[in-house]
């Protein structure tokens, strides 16, 4: 059974500076008599991905007055710190602690300001029955979903949003020790799962800009996981196949800071196999060679940087290095 939708705005202080100036959000809600799931949808914790807040105000004229069974919630901007700084992090001298809000959640009442407003976010999404946190990569990263590895109603969730690519995090004691030195326990994604709501990011590609593609991906993506729930009805397009692979292996770093030239011949989404060169690292002083980067595993080529001036240890390329199913 659906009903239409009633829409409600909310506008909620996440956080005060220290003049007491409020940072503050807006919660959208989507609610129907039929019962049916809570969904609770998020975008912009990192305020370079506007894509992700595109996608939700489109998704609003899809579900305004709509039918619909449960409640969908929305927020289009999960941190208006750095999406004011068009950037990554907010800066040391508000939160030195934790920079990057998505490694504080739950958050914590009373804890630094990322912890904070993460704590106010978490009211509205520790009541859902499931959550997409939306991301967007870059131009130079193909579109993708992750979800938690063996958590099956993610899975579900990550298929039916229907990209080709799908990676699979392990989280916790199964985790590598890359996953546990860059404190991924704080991401939004894990901490739901710990709470049992099957949860899943949609990277979408690019960044800084509305990019018409990587929306109307985005909005059909949300949609396809709203039917698959039963919030929306029909049925969502039929499921491909997917590649599934690990997350956070496979990855090319720079072995020295330098200027890096991708290789002319390499497109994202092309298989490649391990020794396939991805490009030149050079010391744009001496001109002398410092690094030719190759593939170090068979896989599909999903990201590689095109930002020509890298440090030592930055990602020049990463492989989704496929698993069986």
């Amino acid at each position: 059974m659906v009903a239409p939708a009633a829409h409600s705005a909310e506008r909620v202080t996440l956080a005060r500076l220290p003049s007491g100036v409020e940072v503050a959000t807006t919660v959208h809600t989507y609610a129907s008599p039929a019962n049916g799931p809570t969904v609770y949808v998020q975008a912009a914790q990192h305020g370079r991905e506007v894509n992700g807040a595109a996608v939700l105000r489109r998704l609003h004229d899809r579900l305004v007055d709509a039918d619909i069974a449960g409640r969908v919630v929305a927020v289009p901007v999960a941190n208006p710190l750095t999406f004011d700084r068009v950037s990554y992090t907010t800066p040391e001298r508000l939160d030195s602690v934790h920079s990057n809000m998505n490694r504080v959640w739950p958050g914590d009442a009373d804890g630094t300001l990322h912890e904070r407003m993460a704590a106010r976010l978490w009211t509205y999404a520790s009541e859902a029955d499931a959550a997409l946190d939306l991301h967007t990569g870059s131009p130079d990263m193909l579109t993708h979903v992750v979800y938690r590895d063996g958590d099956a109603d993610a899975r579900a969730l990550a298929r039916a949003f229907g990209t080709d690519l799908l990676l699979a995090e392990a989280a916790g004691e199964d985790a590598d020790a890359e996953w546990h030195r860059r404190n991924f326990a704080g991401k939004f994604r894990v901490a739901a799962a710990r709470e049992g709501i099957p949860a899943i990011t949609p990277e979408l590609a690019h960044n800084k800009q509305i990019v018409e593609e990587a929306v109307e991906t985005g909005v059909d993506g949300v949609l396809n996981v709203l039917r698959h729930l039963g919030v929306l009805p029909g049925d969502g397009p039929a499921a491909g196949t997917p590649t599934v692979a690990r997350n956070h292996l496979g990855r090319v770093d720079a072995a020295d800071s330098g200027l890096f030239r991708p290789h002319p011949d390499r497109t994202l989404g092309e298989r490649v196999t391990e020794g396939t060169p991805l490009g030149t690292l050079y010391d744009p002083t001496s001109y002398e060679v410092i690094q030719e980067a190759t593939a170090t595993h068979d896989g599909v080529l999903y990201a590689i940087t095109r930002e020509a001036t890298v440090v030592a240890g930055g990602r020049l390329a990463n492989v989704a290095i496929p698993r069986a199913e």
